[in-house]
């Protein structure tokens, strides 16, 4: 393990590399080492212009596959960020094959994240009112829609992609990577993601991942922005009774007592369905 400096900001990095091609995006001003994708990322301000750029092909410090791998997942997230633009999505502005890697240029958002890895945000998220929250779960399932809409299915969602702007109050999502196109079938066995938010077919090597079970994670979702996440009794739920069951039918785990679809858990979980 060794540790490199950039403008300023150290970072962890298996062995020394040369990221000289970052400054064509500006100075940075943070860096963000710590995932295990084989992916680093940067903040960058160009002229008064933020940039959050996500490079493969690096030794990063928690990976441990290869890099070709790494290259091509990020080359392969940057087709699925295309595919499926949304207002809540971070904007994905260019692609570029440099640094003997692959990179993708975000616009930045002072979006804060909600996942467990970042305490101070996720508190402070859960002092919004309860509408507010209630309305970035609706943002989640509106976007999730549009995501099958689209011929793909979500994978590896859990709470660390969801981002809230405090100031703009709005709700940003990002780490869409490993959404796929359906037919999609289980390869993996234990698949990537949290499994806060994993539904059975997603430990099940074979099975199929689709509309189901991104109704699985609607409902998993919904636990971990109203109730106790793996704790799904009512005593940990902040809302009313009739959404919680609609939340607890959602994760069932025999998918033929889920709904079928999210046009249904929508409708019920606005009351349209008892």
């Amino acid at each position: 393990m060794t540790e490199q400096a950039l403008d300023g900001v150290s970072f962890r990095m298996k062995t020394p590399f040369d990221f000289g091609f970052v400054s064509r995006w500006g100075k940075i001003f943070r860096v963000f080492d710590g995932q295990d994708s084989g992916n680093i990322c940067f903040g960058t301000e160009r002229n008064g212009e933020r940039f959050f750029l996500k490079f493969a092909g690096a030794p990063t410090a928690r990976y441990q596959g290869n890099r070709e791998d790494a290259v091509a997942r990020l080359k392969y997230a940057a087709g699925v960020y295309r595919d499926l633009a949304h207002p809540n999505l971070i904007e994905l502005l260019e692609t570029a094959e440099i640094g003997g890697g692959f990179l993708l240029v975000f616009r930045w958002t002072d979006a804060v994240c909600m996942g467990k890895q970042y305490p101070e945000s996720r508190a402070r998220f859960f002092t919004l009112p309860m509408e507010k929250r209630e309305q970035v779960f609706l943002d989640v399932l509106d976007f999730h829609r549009m995501v099958l809409s689209r011929g793909y299915v979500p994978v590896d969602f859990y709470d660390g992609s969801i981002l809230y702007d405090f100031e703009a109050e709005k709700t940003v999502l990002c780490d869409i990577d490993f959404y796929q196109k359906r037919p999609f079938f289980n390869q993996m066995g234990r698949m990537w993601g949290s499994s806060r938010f994993m539904s059975p077919e997603e430990f099940a090597l074979g099975a199929e991942i689709d509309e189901i079970t991104a109704v699985f994670l609607m409902g998993a979702t919904a636990f971990a922005l109203f109730g106790g996440e793996l704790d799904r009794s009512f005593e940990k739920w902040a809302l009313d009774e009739q959404k919680y069951a609609v939340a607890l039918r959602a994760v069932s785990e025999k998918r033929e007592e889920r709904f079928q679809s999210l046009r249904d858990f929508a409708a019920a979980w606005n009351g349209g369905i008892r």
